[in-house]
């Protein structure tokens, strides 16, 4: 049985064509590719690529300038954040969230609108493996171009189960019996009719988004159209701790905002959402409000 593909690039010793992190004494991460022959240079010295090809993984090597350097692999949440980027890429954080509460698993079927630098495609791939299926929709060809780079670099050449189209994901999707979607766009409300026709019933929608205007639109055209269950929306922070003896404290920075992530769930077909017992606040829609079941009220 063959190895998924990418596997062989995450184990065992160094090879030519591996990607390296090398962290510093001062905690800095510099990322490169092993060549052979070749040296690898700082301001504190240099050392030669062949030093750490062959040699396993975790080894600690010195530049011409006696200073200590460790070497690992990266993982997949540094890769993406050293990456050459077109677009912004989607934090680690984010895409861990992705993968937990759209349940992305292995052989899932997946479309993608809005690859971008190719961050959240990598994350999917590698939940999907071989046997899945990503179909991810970019409209900036030049965007794609850079996202198809960093994912084959990452995964060591071209994935099986990916597919990148360019264009508009509601003007080009033909995907049928999708189970999951995920929409990383400036207006996913656009694909909404689309989507819902090629998800299966139960199938995710996953939506991430920057601002509070996209995040209201979005989740009232979800409930407009009538065909998921009511959607869920959150957003994540992280706060790293510094710990040193008997000083524990939290970090100075943190990872705040980034984005908006909401899911909501297929309907069968010919099912209407069950009625929404949660009244908003007086006023919550203005009194001009003609949205989303208007005719019993925007509570029902």
């Amino acid at each position: 049985m063959s190895e998924p593909t990418g596997a062989a690039r995450r184990r065992g010793p160094f090879k030519v064509g591996d990607q390296v992190q090398l962290t510093d004494p001062k905690g800095r991460h510099y990322t490169f590719t092993l060549e052979a022959g070749k040296n690898f240079h700082t301001h504190k010295g240099s050392f030669p690529h062949d030093e750490l090809i062959g040699a396993p993984e975790g080894s600690v090597v010195r530049t011409t300038g006696n200073v200590a350097y460790l070497a690992l692999r990266p993982l997949l949440p540094d890769y993406v954040l050293s990456m050459p980027r077109g677009a912004a890429v989607v934090y680690p954080k984010d895409a861990g969230q992705i993968l937990a509460f759209a349940d992305i698993f292995p052989g899932a079927r997946v479309v993608e609108a809005g690859v971008g630098s190719g961050s959240l495609s990598s994350f999917l791939l590698r939940a999907i493996g071989d046997q899945g299926m990503l179909h991810s929709y970019e409209r900036r060809a030049d965007f794609a171009e850079i996202a198809q780079a960093n994912v084959e670099r990452y995964f060591g050449g071209p994935h099986p189960a990916w597919q990148l189209t360019v264009g508009d994901l509601q003007d080009n999707l033909s995907d049928t019996d999708v189970d999951r979607v995920i929409l990383d766009m400036l207006a996913p409300w656009e694909c909404l009719e689309a989507v819902s026709k090629a998800l299966v019933p139960g199938g995710i929608l996953c939506c991430y988004v920057a601002t509070t205007t996209q995040l209201a639109r979005t989740v009232e055209s979800i409930r407009e159209i009538g065909c998921f269950n009511e959607p869920t929306a959150w957003e994540t922070m992280i706060r790293n701790w510094h710990i040193e003896g008997l000083a524990v404290r939290p970090g100075h920075r943190m990872i705040g905002h980034t984005g908006f992530l909401l899911t909501a769930r297929r309907l069968a077909d010919g099912v209407e959402p069950p009625m929404r017992r949660r009244r908003p606040a007086k006023g919550a829609y203005g009194e001009d409000y003609a949205g989303p079941n208007a005719d019993g009220g925007a509570g029902r």
